[in-house]
This record gives C-alpha cells, structure tokens and sequence, in this order.
C-alpha cells in the first residue's frame, strides 16, 4: 500500500510485459511514433486458438495525467453544453499520436493547437498524416467512453461527467499513484490498480453502469466485486471488502447496477485461501480497471490493467451522496440521476 519505488518493478514483471514496457518508453515524440502491441501479466492461458488470430489492440499504457484529463473533459463538457461536438477522446488521441504515448511530454498549448485547428479542420483532416491516430482513439475510447454523457437531473437535461468516484461523498480517503509497485503475497508480481485508504465500512460506489460479472472470495482480493460494462469494453474491479458484510443488500452476480450506485464497503479481507479473512494490515479499497477488446484477454496471459490513480482523480469531482438506514445500517444513494443506457445490456 506504500507510492514508495513505486515504478521499481521489473523484477516483478513478466517478460513480454519488460518488452512491452521498453518499446512504450522508447518511443520518439512524433506524428508517427508507432505504439507498443503486446503485454502479458501471470493469470491462465488463453485456450482459444482462434482467439489468439482476430486483430484486436492487445496492449494500452494510459499514462494520461490528471491535467490533460481534466483540460480535454472541460473542453468536452462546455462545447457540448454550448451544441457543439468536441470530444474529449479526439484531443487525448490527438496528443498521444504526438507524443508516442508519452504524457510526460504533456503542454496545455498542445490542446488549444488542437482547438484552433478545429475551426476550420475537421478531426480527420487534422489527423490524415497520424497513423497511429485510430489505436489512440480506439485505447482510449475504452477507457473513456463510459464518464461523460447525457443525464437528466430534477427533469432536465444535462451533458457531463456521469461516471462516479468509488468512494462515496463525504467520506475521506486518500492514495497516491501506487500502480507497479511490487507485490509479494503469493508471488512477486506489480499491483494492477489503485489503492484508496478508508476507513472499513466506508460505502463504495459503482463507477460506470453495468452488470456484476464476479462476485465472491478471491485469495488475493479478499470479498471483491468485478462489474462489466455494457459495451463490454471496461472491468472493474473492487477488492479487500469489508468482513462479514461486504457487499450491498440484494447485490448478486448477473445484477444490473446503476452509476452512483452503493455496491459494497471498504474492508481489508483478503491475502488468504479462507474465506473472510482479514490479512490485509490496512483497511482501503483496491480499485483496478481492465480494458478488454476481445474476450480472449478476460482471463489469460495478456490482461490488459491500466493506471486507474489519474481516473480517480478526476472522479472526485463527481461523488455519489449516500444516506444511511439506522435500522439495517445499509447505505443507498440519496439521488436518482437518469443516465441513459443500452436497449439491450448484453452479458
């Protein structure tokens, strides 16, 4: 749980990830800059040759900081506010092409280079030289494309954030960017995802709408929750839940759960083969998000987990209000925020 050496981490990384990783950071900023393809992280085999030969985006860095993610979403929000169409995953696929995927090189005029161009280009003419303008645009569409949107409020219709923290309003929790650093409980490994300190019974919130694909012991995640997204593109992952009572009354695997939603509450079970155990020093909520293009990656050896810390960040600015029940000590969000959803969830 410590941002100590928290990029110290090859030794923990698998092969293919070291190359991943080394082609990613060698790239040269550019229109050009062709980005890395490949990644494994320890899990099971794919068992589908077939599988294994579609063309799908088998590898993502989101290394977007908070900054860019907040400027491009400002943009976003108040053009499509004012009837405009700019798209926050436009500009961000725009500055990866030209940064080779490497936000370190990040300028805020670089965006506004964008905007002005938009005046008189369209997003295709502006990007017709950028060859690797669609894999940032189709990488970051998956991480992004289930937070901003249309909803109704109180019988009006607004356009804005509609993805939530998973920490719900008024309860405090702190973390840092923790993504990497070296894990040892069963095996030396990286830490996929974000931790978010809380105190335990802290009531934990559903980023995006969607439906529960796991739920259960997990030896290493303790009680967790793994909710899919409608498109099917995003999982996330909530871990460590609190002993006893982790989950939300009435959530089972299959449900349909709404953005804003209350799924569950900080714990730290986990780090054990027994159920309900908790072996975890610190109570705090293991947030992890995994981008899948093809069904092949759910479970295998080429997982593709991205650093959610810089999602949280800009989450905190859009927290689900919860009220509590004295007599079931449950908690339920306060509002109703209509946020539109597929016809037909598939699952």
């Amino acid at each position: 749980m410590s941002c100590k050496n928290n990029r110290n981490i090859y030794k923990a990384v698998p092969l293919l990830v070291l190359a991943a990783a080394f082609l990613a950071a060698s790239l040269l900023p550019g229109s050009n800059a062709k980005p890395a393809v490949t990644a494994s992280v320890d899990s099971s085999p794919v068992s589908s040759s077939a599988s294994q030969k579609k063309d799908f985006i088998k590898y993502v860095e989101f290394n977007v900081p908070y900054i860019a993610l907040k400027k491009a979403m400002d943009i976003d929000i108040q053009s499509h506010r004012e009837g405009g169409s700019i798209s926050w995953i436009d500009i961000l696929a725009y500055l990866g092409v030209k940064y080779g995927g490497n936000f370190k090189l990040y300028k805020s005029a670089d965006v506004d280079t964008f905007i002005n161009q938009l005046k008189t280009k369209s997003v295709s003419e502006i990007t017709s030289g950028m060859k690797y303008f669609s894999y940032f645009h189709e990488a970051y569409s998956a991480v992004l494309s289930g937070l901003l949107g249309k909803y109704r409020k109180d019988g009006k219709e607004e356009y804005g954030l509609i993805g939530f923290s998973p920490i719900a309003k008024t309860f405090p929790y702190s973390g840092c960017d923790d993504f990497g650093v070296k894990r040892t409980y069963g095996y030396t490994r990286p830490h996929l995802g974000h931790d978010m300190m809380a105190t335990t019974g802290t009531p934990v919130i559903a980023v995006e709408s969607g439906f529960v694909e796991a739920l259960g012991w997990n030896q290493y995640g303790g009680w967790r929750i793994g909710i899919r997204s409608f498109d099917r593109k995003r999982y996330y992952y909530y871990a460590h839940l609190r002993q006893n009572r982790p989950y939300a009354a009435g959530l089972a695997a299959g449900k349909t759960v709404h953005a804003g939603d209350v799924i569950g509450y900080v714990g730290r079970t986990g780090y054990s083969s027994k159920e309900n155990v908790n072996n975890i020093k610190t109570s705090h909520l293991h947030f992890g998000l995994q981008l899948i293009f093809d069904e092949s990656q759910k479970e295998c050896n080429n997982e593709i987990w991205i650093n959610a810390y810089p999602l949280t960040q800009l989450l905190r600015q859009n927290q689900s209000e919860v009220v509590r029940n004295n007599e079931t000590k449950e908690y339920t969000r306060a509002g109703n925020i209509e946020i539109e959803l597929p016809d037909e969830p598939s699952q």
